[in-house]
Parts: C-alpha cells; sequence; structure tokens
C-alpha cells in the first residue's frame, strides 16, 4: 500500500490551521488556569489570615478555608475548560451525576461531614477539652471534618466518627472551668459523727487546691446495715482535680488513723460538672 504525499500533505496542512485557529484559546485557557491558581493560594492566605485577627476557632477557620479553596478550585477548572471551548453543561451534568452516585456510595462518610459541620458550628466541645462520650473519657487533640481525634489518661489515641459523636451524649468536663468530685466515706456506728466531719473539713481546707467558693461540703449521706456513708464533695479547678482526689482519700485516712476512728474499706467515687445538682 502506497501513501499519497497529496494526501499526506492536505492532513497535516489541516492540522496546522486547526493549531493555528484555536492556539488563542489554548494560550489564553493556560494563562488564566495559572494566574487563577496564585490568586487562589493568595486569597486562601488572606482568608486564613483575616480569620485568624478575628480570634475565630482554630478548627473552624481551617475548615473553611479549605472549603472555599475546593469551591475556587472547581469554578477556576469550569472556566478553564470553557476557553477551552468545551462545552460545560454537558459536563457540569456528569458531574452532577458522579456527583449523586459518590454520595449514594459515600452515605456513612457524608453523615460523619454533617455531624462535623455540626460539631464545628455548635461548639459542643474544643480542642483541649477532657470529654466522655461513646464510653469513652479523653481530651480532644483535633476536630477534623470526618472524625474527631482524642487521647487518653495512658496515652492512647482514639477516633471517634463525627456522625456518631454529634447523635450521642457529650459530658463536657472543661467546659465549667471546675469540678466537683463526690466521694463516699463509710465509718463504722461506734464513731463520733460530728468529730469525724470535724477532721475531714479540716483536712479539705487545708488543701489549697480545694476551691473556697463553692465551698466543700461533708454530710451524711446514707446509713446502712453497718455503717454511717458521709459524703465528701471538694471543689477542683479542671487541671487540680485528680491531685485533690488523690490528696483527699490519702489525707481524710491518714487524719482519721490518728484520730482512732475506724474507716471503713469502702469507697466510691465519680464526677460532675458546675451545672450538676447536688444530691
Amino acid at each position: 500500500m502506497t501513501l499519497d504525499p497529496n494526501y499526506i500533505t492536505g492532513y497535516a496542512n489541516k492540522f496546522i490551521e486547526t493549531l493555528i485557529e484555536y492556539s488563542p484559546q489554548v494560550v489564553s485557557a493556560l494563562i488564566i488556569l495559572f494566574i487563577g491558581l496564585y490568586a487562589i493560594r493568595i486569597i486562601n492566605r488572606l482568608i486564613r489570615k483575616i480569620m485568624i485577627k478575628r480570634n475565630l476557632d482554630p478548627t473552624l477557620s481551617k475548615f473553611l478555608a479549605d472549603i472555599l479553596l475546593w469551591v475556587l478550585r472547581v469554578l477556576l477548572f469550569v472556566t478553564f475548560i470553557d476557553k477551552l471551548g468545551i462545552g460545560t453543561s454537558s459536563f457540569v451534568a456528569i458531574l452532577g451525576a458522579m456527583g449523586l452516585a459518590v454520595g449514594l456510595s459515600l452515605q456513612g462518610s457524608l453523615s460523619n461531614f454533617a455531624g462535623g459541620m455540626l460539631i464545628i458550628l455548635f461548639k459542643p466541645f474544643k480542642v483541649g477539652d477532657t470529654i466522655e462520650a461513646q464510653g469513652v473519657l479523653a481530651t480532644v487533640l483535633e476536630i477534623q471534618i470526618f472524625v474527631t481525634k482524642l487521647i487518653t489518661s495512658n496515652n492512647q489515641t482514639i477516633f471517634i466518627p463525627n456522625g456518631t459523636l454529634s447523635n450521642g451524649t457529650i459530658i463536657n468536663y472543661s467546659m465549667q472551668g471546675s469540678r466537683r468530685a463526690d466521694l463516699t466515706f463509710s465509718i463504722s456506728y461506734e464513731t463520733n459523727l460530728k468529730a469525724a466531719k470535724d477532721i475531714i473539713t479540716t483536712v479539705l481546707k487545708n488543701n489549697p487546691k480545694v476551691l473556697t467558693s463553692p465551698a466543700a461540703e461533708v454530710s451524711v449521706k446514707n446509713i446502712t446495715d453497718n455503717s454511717v456513708q458521709l459524703a465528701v464533695r471538694p471543689w477542683a479547678k479542671n487541671e487540680d482535680y485528680g491531685t485533690v482526689v488523690s490528696d483527699t482519700l490519702e489525707n481524710c485516712k491518714l487524719a482519721l488513723d490518728a484520730e482512732g476512728i475506724n474507716f471503713q474499706p469502702f469507697v466510691t467515687e465519680f464526677s460532675r460538672n458546675n451545672n450538676t445538682k447536688k444530691d
């Protein structure tokens, strides 16, 4: 089979003519693309600086900046292909169909995305808060778009999906600034009740980390078959809470032993935040 030189020349000329005809569109589209990418970078940095100056929550700032970045990129891409002469209506329809298919296959992820937005907007907790949720007691390290990253007291990292987290009960131990420890001491019936209460009250007053307002409380909580239960309720700052609980247990035991008071081996402890009503 022989190729006709005139046939090849005709195709080459046609290609060159087409290239010359569309070269201004290609060049202008590339210029728009590069200038647009540079402008988006500048706008994103500017928006981040503005949000930092206005003291917006860091998680919210990052989330909004990322959303704005991708919206601008999509708009730039649509402008780019339109400048090339490619019909955008059919392209947008294809993107819509793809978005629907992806959305149906990622319903769980979309639920987590919506949960992340709710957490960021309504702020039931923030980075650094100690919370209890989904059976986990830990400190918030990072609020991401799909999950919240926590770290426990024994240095375990836990990721909780935002959809599950936002739909469940959340106890925030850091929001009020201080916490009350609820301790229960059991003493024998032979114990001088007033003397025991005075000793515990003195121990609490001598601890500088126990807050004077609200005042600590020492009262009779219950009378059982073999003991009298005293409710001991000191208040402490969030950062001092663990130390106050430990010191109260140790110092009360030592003080009661020094006075020869029989201290029954029964102690329970649980915590509440400021808004919890007293028993």
